[in-house]
């Protein structure tokens, strides 16, 4: 296992893989966070925004010990305007960057919300598993399965796109109370899942601020990369589909509607 009990670092966090952008900077412990729209803004605002924080804390970007991002899966744009923020401020700064997985920065926030909402004791905290599933357009969701063990973040089910009815989680986690599913996917799907997926359904979408707390485990295990490397990971070949494409999808989901047994 690594050792998490890093030095004091420095972090700047982008996540704008959804419609929301998230930043986040951290100067040892102290932490501040924007988050707004995103979208076809993001790209507009993730600059002044960031600069907002770096004054706000009193950090120059070569303080940072790296840049870290969301690098997918997830909206096109969005990855492509993460990456080239990241790449720009680290190639100025000379400091690496930090890729990390956005549906594992779901876990991770759904993880931290349930430990927060739970009274704290002196156990350890058990293992915790998710099964991380984000809207991916397209009548598709982004689906990854992920462990937290003695604190630190396993993946047991890499990354996929998969149609809802589809949807599927480690044959191990036989018990579907024995994992919560956490994403932004479960209204746009809502009755198309599988009969068997009975797990706990929570909002949560990645945020810079789960980044920030998954940073010291990437730090250690020397994921940390050079500035050129900041590159997104896509799982879909395809980004956008035709119009007649889009009307087969919309006839299909009515067809389904009108199938459904009536409670």
């Amino acid at each position: 296992m690594p050792n998490l009990h890093t030095p004091v670092h420095n972090w700047l966090a982008l996540e704008t893989s959804t419609d929301t952008l998230s930043l986040a900077l951290a100067r040892g412990e102290h932490v501040w966070a924007h988050t707004s729209v995103g979208g076809a803004q993001a790209s507009v605002h993730t600059l002044p925004q960031i600069q907002a924080l770096m004054s706000q804390a009193g950090l120059r970007f070569v303080d940072l010990d790296a840049v870290v991002f969301g690098r997918g899966p997830g909206a096109f744009t969005g990855l492509r305007t993460a990456c080239s923020v990241a790449q720009g401020l680290a190639f100025g700064a000379d400091v690496p960057v930090l890729p990390m997985d956005t549906l594992l920065a779901v876990a991770e926030e759904a993880r931290h919300e349930a430990h927060q909402r739970n009274t704290p004791d002196t156990q350890a905290e058990p293992t915790t598993r998710v099964l991380a599933v984000l809207d991916a357009r397209m009548d598709q969701v982004y689906v990854a399965a992920y462990e937290h063990t003695q604190g630190v973040w396993h993946c047991v089910q890499e990354a996929a796109l998969q149609n809802p009815e589809a949807l599927s989680w480690p044959d191990h986690w036989h018990d579907a109370a024995s994992f919560m599913a956490a994403g932004n996917a479960w209204t746009v799907y809502a009755g198309r899942w599988p009969a068997a997926f009975s797990a706990e359904q929570m909002q949560a979408l990645p945020t810079a601020t789960a980044l920030l707390r998954l940073a010291p485990q990437a730090w250690a295990l020397g994921l940390a990369v050079p500035a050129q490397e900041a590159l997104p990971l896509y799982i879909r070949d395809k980004v956008a589909q035709t119009t007649q494409e889009r009307m087969l999808a919309k006839q299909q989901a009515l067809g389904a509607t009108a199938r459904a047994p009536v409670a």
